[in-house]
């Protein structure tokens, strides 16, 4: 599925955990949350005419897979950011005139998920927001080597999501 959002926000989304009708985020959920955290840090962003990525749920081990061969480390994990932000290349001014901007890949564990959703004691809903987050934050070249970046980068991840009202315990 692949909507153009008004503010220029195109987002595939690839759903290969749930049965269709069963996630617990819908697509239109997941369209308004990432265009609002777009538009919030709408700073940290190349001037475009809109902009793409890709959102994928998927389980353990199709994650392990991607984060043994982008990462080499053969263990699953929550999330996995591939921003094309990070490629240094020129690009022409007048295309981003006229074509969206591919920002990256997201990729969510949604059984990782699923486990510190509950070590967390919030629901599967806020578990998949704080990800998502996250990795939107990586797409724009936000990173974390050391704590005092982690500090920061969590507070704006807390941020994005009173942007979208999404409660603390959901």
């Amino acid at each position: 599925m692949s909507e153009t959002l008004p503010l220029g926000v195109d987002l595939c989304l690839q759903d290969n955990y749930f049965d269709p009708g069963n996630s617990p985020v819908d697509g239109e959920t997941w369209h308004y949350w990432l265009e609002t955290w777009l538009g919030y840090l709408s700073d940290y962003l190349p001037v475009a005419a809109g902009y793409e990525l890709s959102l994928r749920l998927t389980d353990d081990r199709e994650i392990q897979t991607y984060n043994c061969q982008y990462r080499h480390k053969d263990q699953p994990t929550d999330v996995l950011a591939f921003a094309t932000l990070e490629v240094d290349f020129p690009v022409d001014e007048r295309i981003l005139e006229t074509e969206p901007l591919y920002l990256g890949d997201i990729i969510i564990s949604v059984e990782t998920a699923q486990q510190q959703a509950l070590t967390q004691n919030h629901s599967l809903a806020r578990e998949l927001a704080w990800l998502t987050a996250h990795a939107c934050l990586h797409l724009l070249g936000w990173d974390h080597p050391d704590e005092t970046s982690l500090l920061e980068m969590l507070s704006l991840q807390e941020t994005l999501l009173k942007t979208v009202e999404m409660p603390i315990h959901s």
